[in-house]
């Protein structure tokens, strides 16, 4: 017999100095718009895979699976490019692109992805790894949208993101609830695979 279901999604969270400049440009690139709901800077991250909904309580193997997949090496070093809405015609949501050095996120990705499926958990997409932070999302009474401006321009400094996080996604009415569930480094430090998060 299962029991509770929950959402679950593996991602890549950024180091907090990265994640405060990003999130401060952001919420100047919006501060006027009553139109859109910025994400919280807490919840800023590069998802690697969404699993949807799962049997909560096969988390930890799920965590097993993906973490011990990961490659050794050097983590992955993004650098903001530039702003995008999705889709480009009546927007939902805004996001900033992220280029992804030596491709070292899409490899990390990939492995990870290969294992979940492996294990029965995840059905890989069709459509390639978009290394990407969602920024804002259009509030869902709104319609046509205006564009975020090209300016100021997102700070450019490339920053390296070596923590994977399974995170649990609770839907509210104020925008999504992430609770981290176990996070790794992708790399070969001689310590257990993965450990719960600090509360």
């Amino acid at each position: 017999m299962s029991g509770p279901r929950a959402r679950l999604f593996l991602a890549l969270d950024l180091p907090e100095p990265a994640r405060a400049s990003l999130a401060s440009w952001r919420d100047a690139l919006v501060a006027d718009r009553s139109d859109l709901r910025p994400v919280a800077p807490e919840a800023l991250h590069v998802t690697l895979v969404f699993l949807g909904w799962q049997d909560e309580s096969a988390a930890p193997k799920i965590a097993d699976a993906a973490f011990g997949a990961l490659p050794a090496g050097r983590p992955p070093r993004l650098t903001p490019a530039g702003v995008r809405s999705l889709p480009p015609r009546n927007p939902r949501l805004f996001a900033l692109d992220l280029q992804d050095e030596e491709g070292r996120a899409a490899a990390l990705q990939a492995s990870a992805s290969a294992a979940l499926e492996a294990g029965g958990w995840y059905r890989p997409e069709k459509r390639p790894f978009w290394p990407h932070l969602t920024l804002a999302r259009v509030k869902r009474r709104e319609r046509r949208v205006a564009p975020l401006p090209d300016h100021p321009s997102p700070p450019s400094e490339p920053f390296e993101a070596p923590v994977v996080t399974l995170y649990r996604s609770t839907l509210r009415p104020q925008g999504a609830l992430y609770d981290p569930l176990a996070r790794t480094l992708p790399v070969d430090t001689g310590d257990s695979p993965h450990e719960p998060p600090a509360h």
